[in-house]
């Protein structure tokens, strides 16, 4: 299924904030000096991300898929289910937020994605069900306390 998409400004400071097919999310995030030693060359940043359900239909959010590039350029992919043990469902106009955070070896680096919603708030995905394919855009990861 493909359907219109559109992007918006970036969120204040380092984040971002995207809207793809009536799903928009903005990612900010933060660097944590406190869980960083650069000293050991460990730098953690944490991140909030938002999704709002600007469409009409209810979706319940999948899975993710991160890409981390750290300082060097090496790239890192995360996949997994849904996000911080939850699969949360959006009804039109509702939103779900959430934190957690990345650990790099470099004092900078980038992340974007991609979150996989389905229709409905069925517990069970279904074979061959569409999917919803929403993109998180690029956002920066930089140690500046």
């Amino acid at each position: 299924m493909t359907l219109l998409r559109e992007s918006t400004p970036a969120a204040p400071r380092h984040g971002s904030t995207a809207v793809t097919n009536g799903i928009r999310v903005t990612a900010q995030p933060r660097f944590d000096i406190a869980r960083s030693d650069p000293a050991r060359k460990a730098w953690v940043f944490r991140y909030e991300i938002e999704m709002r359900n600007e469409g009409t239909e209810t979706v319940k959010l999948r899975r993710r898929t991160w890409q981390i590039i750290d300082g060097k350029g090496v790239v890192h992919e995360v996949k997994g289910e849904g996000v911080v043990g939850e699969f949360p469902v959006l009804g039109a106009g509702q939103r779900f937020a959430y934190e957690s955070f990345c650990p790099l070896s470099t004092p900078w680096g980038t992340m974007e994605g991609e979150l996989c919603f389905t229709f409905g708030d069925e517990d069970v995905e279904k074979p061959g069900a569409p999917t919803l394919d929403v993109k998180v855009a690029r956002f920066y990861l930089v140690a500046d306390a």
